[in-house]
């Protein structure tokens, strides 16, 4: 500023008004540069695939309730979304304490993203030989993407394209338990990242599943809705039975060459050996509107 007025009165009124217009010219080129220098950069920096993540969930699931299923272009929607995920969107990498294998029964590690009453965002993340182990989904429809790792996936649908199993058709040398129920195996396979997201539904697509990990794992998951207890959504795990194990008269079996897609599941109260605990979500953060 000193050097300025300096040359105001050395040059005469003539040049009076020079160096304020180039001042005003220096002052507006640094700003256009600085915005050059924001534009330059946001267009640097990776969207945040999370915040669209949680967008998606919540127009593709503005009017869920348990039992609801959005319509097919909704589906389709949020697929393409979780679909294009990587680990690096939720912070993760595969050195993280999470996937390290340790001694004694593999720890489940889960990361809480977002939950509201309409749906829930959360990992998984599992060790070598970490289990999630079979368990249903009532009235929900779930994506499930595998953000890395191989993994085996067994899911089943209640069996509905045979009668009802009851006692009194079951063979008299065999014991059937208590609440016990024919189902159907709809996928039994090994997963391995990059993958489609796997999505189930209320009463179709594999609505228990059961989850191994082969190798180190994580597992992005979207419920919609959430479990609640309080509203009778809560989780229920189950034990499997070969088809063998019990059997009926043939008129309301399945065909004998089909039978190996059918097991019985009975209810568990409790489950051994599964320790899931929490652990502070580090990635991008969702931001509600």
């Amino acid at each position: 500023m000193r050097i300025a007025a300096s040359l105001i009165e050395e040059k005469g009124q003539e040049y009076s008004e020079l160096p304020a217009e180039s001042s005003s010219k220096k002052s507006s080129s640094k700003k256009n540069r600085k915005r050059q220098k924001k534009a330059a950069a946001a267009a640097m920096t990776p969207p945040n695939v999370v915040q669209k993540l949680f967008e998606t969930c919540k127009e593709v699931f503005a009017n869920g309730g348990p039992g609801y299923v959005p319509p097919p272009p909704d589906v389709e929607r949020l697929r393409l979304v979780l679909d294009g995920m990587k680990p690096a969107d939720v912070g993760l990498t595969q050195d993280m304490p999470h996937f390290k294998k340790t001694k004694g029964f593999p720890l489940i590690t889960y990361l809480h993203l977002y939950e509201c009453d309409n749906f829930s965002i959360g990992i998984f993340c599992l060790p070598p030989s970490g289990v999630i182990p079979l368990h249903n989904h009532p009235g929900m429809t779930v994506f499930s993407k595998l953000l890395f790792g191989s993994m085996h996936i067994k899911s089943y649908d209640w069996a509905t394209d045979v009668p009802r199993i009851t006692q009194e058709n079951l063979n008299p040398t065999h014991c059937q338990p208590p609440g016990i129920r024919l189902a159907k195996v709809q996928v039994d396979s090994v997963f391995t990242d990059p993958c489609n997201t796997s999505i189930l539904y209320p009463a179709a697509g594999g609505n228990m599943h059961c989850f191994t990990a082969l190798t180190s794992c994580a597992v992005l998951d979207v419920l919609g809705p959430p479990y609640n207890d309080a509203a009778g959504r809560h989780c229920t795990y189950y034990q499997e039975f070969p088809y063998a194990s019990f059997s009926g008269d043939e008129e309301s079996m399945p065909k004998e060459e089909e039978r190996d897609a059918y097991w019985w599941l009975e209810e568990k109260e409790k489950i051994e050996n599964l320790v899931v605990v929490g652990k502070p979500y580090g990635g991008p953060r969702i931001v509600e509107t």
